[in-house]
């Protein structure tokens, strides 16, 4: 979980070891009711669960009586289960203490803060805000089926919190560095085999216990794989890896970057919303936002964020979200990403950041106040142009329910009978709906065999970003001086007008895509991009060797004249992905190339 509420794993392993009944207060005999399925997947697990609700007392739910309250129970409780609004949670959690129960544990969406601390100096141990089913998970390697961030950095495989005496098995690095996680995230040994490489699991479904667990997996009542196309293990360790790195709670991975876009606004927006994005994006996505959004009835207002007040003067009844990239491709525009999230928090909408020129290394966007995050996964991460995949992942903060504003994340799905994801899955509830719902419908899956290929890029990324770095602030000096080059667009450079944004974004460096202007036009760059020998002539970015190209000519080329240039990619324009190879011999690539082309 992503709020204030700091629980160890030490801890709600050690209650959920321990218990044996919970009480749940608050349970529904409706099937598709959170405490219903709570109640079904905790007996699966081999606890004794007795529901509590005094409109029920008398009737059976899950083959156990209901009682009208806690002093009904004739056994002993070791958790008392809040599954009612926080109004009710002191009342329920006196009732508690005084029936003797162990622990308090209040539902997600549940807190009592002056509850909590009566029932802590009676000696109970307290989690609010949590689910003990999501929890359980957690700790046992059910919840990475979602792409879903645990938190757990171990060298050993899973274990559930079962009652039996287990050897510590929880996270043997609190608090990993980047370097860490970049390697561990998400990729615990296989309980069978013992692999410690993430398998490739090249398989388009999964066997059901039996009718009962098909269905619960169906229903999203319980944790595991259906089908490939709504996930996969080797994809969701991918998940789950790049949302530890970003920071956030959970992810959800697509076949690509605008595949990831796609996912996202489907899971926000309804026909006839808009929303805001900044018109210095690459080209590929003023595309998509544009032109084919449109087809759909979203309406997308293009901004100059330069000035990120121009954002509220365009913001409209109908705006559900604020799209920017955090360093801009192809100009190196930097984003104010504080200010610019300050007015979507205003307005009651997340603020989206595309992130892949940056990636986490540089820059993680949920630090300064972005909502949901999204990566071309085909650029940095896997970096060596050999596999496309991209990837959305959620903060966990960002409130759903409040203003009404999103219905089909805070109100009923038709899809899955009437299932309220905000209400059922918390802070993961904006990737689960992606999931569940956008990426099972419209298929744009990510293939097992990307996935792996990323895993392993990941893994050397900070290496790779620092070398990549040294390497662009090199080439931009030498082409800031050059007397055939008109401008240079590089936030790293201490002329550039983005240069204290980009201390403040960006402290380790300004990344390595950037523009430049040749003095001789269109012709120039065409005839550059010919010319050059080691540099790529490719519609590409973030990989080991060094790539180049002529925007209005290629990725641009669909945007009329004015367009091109309000993206900075107007026609004298040269875009360079500087890469890992010998500086010097990048620095001399360029030199005669320049030389011929702006004779």
């Amino acid at each position: 979980m992503t709020d204030d509420l700091a629980y160890s794993d030490e801890l709600i392993r050690k209650i959920l070891s321990r218990s044996r009944t919970i009480a749940v207060v608050g349970a529904s005999a409706n099937w598709n009711r959170p405490s219903y399925f709570v109640m079904k997947y905790l007996q699966g697990k081999g606890y004794h669960v007795i529901p509590v609700n005094p409109g029920l007392a008398g009737q059976k739910i899950l083959g156990e009586t209901v009682y009208p309250d806690l002093a009904s129970i004739p056994e002993p409780i070791d958790i008392a289960q809040i599954f009612r609004r926080s109004e009710y949670a002191g009342k329920i959690t006196d009732e508690a203490i005084a029936a003797g129960a162990k622990t308090i544990w209040m539902q997600l969406g549940v807190r009592d803060d002056a509850a909590a601390d009566r029932a802590r100096k009676a000696g109970l141990d307290v989690i609010m805000n949590r689910c003990p089913k999501i929890e359980y998970g957690r700790l046992g390697g059910e919840l990475a089926w979602g792409g879903v961030n645990t938190g757990i950095v171990s060298n050993r495989a899973p274990a559930p919190p079962t009652r039996r005496p287990l050897r510590e098995r929880v996270s043997a690095v609190p608090n990993p560095g980047f370097e860490t996680r970049a390697i561990h995230a998400g990729a615990l040994p296989d309980a069978i085999t013992g692999a410690r490489i993430t398998p490739i699991y090249q398989t388009s479904s999964y066997v059901f216990e039996d009718a009962e667990q098909a269905a619960s997996l169906f229903n999203m009542h319980s944790f595991g794989h259906v089908y490939s196309r709504l996930s996969n293990p080797t994809v969701a360790v991918l998940e789950e890896r790049v949302a530890a790195l970003e920071g956030g709670r959970a992810a959800v991975a697509a076949a690509s970057g605008h595949a990831a876009q796609f996912l996202a606004f489907f899971t926000l927006l309804e026909p006839g919303d808009e929303f805001l994005a900044s018109r210095n994006l690459y080209g590929g996505s003023l595309t998509q936002f544009g032109l084919s959004f449109k087809k759909l009835g979203w309406t997308c207002h293009f901004v100059d964020q330069r000035d990120p007040e121009n954002f509220r003067r365009a913001l409209t009844p109908r705006c559900k979200a604020i799209f920017i990239e955090s360093l801009a491709n192809p100009g190196g525009v930097v984003a104010d990403i504080v200010a610019i999230g300050k007015i979507a928090h205003e307005a009651g909408v997340p603020l989206v950041v595309d992130n892949t020129l940056a990636t986490p290394y540089l820059c993680r966007p949920f630090e300064w106040g972005a909502d949901i995050v999204c990566h071309s996964t085909t650029k940095f991460l896997a970096g060596h142009g050999n596999s496309l995949g991209g990837v959305v992942i959620e903060s966990g903060k960002f409130d759903y329910a409040a203003g009404g504003k999103f219905p089909s994340l805070a109100g009923p799905e038709p899809a899955y009978h009437g299932l309220n994801f905000f209400e059922t899955f918390g802070d993961f509830a904006f990737t689960t709906k992606a999931r569940a719902v956008a990426l099972r419908d419209f298929g744009p899956a990510l293939s097992p065999m990307n996935a792996f290929l990323t895993l392993t890029g990941i893994e050397t990324l900070p290496l790779r970003i620092e070398r990549h770095v040294a390497n662009a602030a090199r080439v931009a000096a030498f082409l800031e001086q050059h007397p055939r080059v008109a401008w240079v667009s590089y936030a790293g450079l201490e002329s550039s007008p983005y240069r204290a944004l980009a201390k403040k974004y960006f402290p380790r460096g300004a990344g390595s895509v950037f523009t430049f202007g040749l003095k001789g036009g269109y012709e120039a760059g065409v005839r550059l991009v010919e010319t050059v020998r080691l540099f790529s002539h490719l519609a590409n970015v973030g990989d080991t060797r060094s790539l180049i190209l002529h925007p209005a000519s290629t990725t641009h080329r669909q945007l009329t004249d004015e367009q091109r240039v309000a993206a900075g990619a107007g026609s004298d324009v040269i875009r360079l992905s500087v890469g890992l190879e010998t500086a010097e011999d990048l620095i001399a690539d360029l030199e005669q190339a320049l030389n011929e082309a702006t004779i």
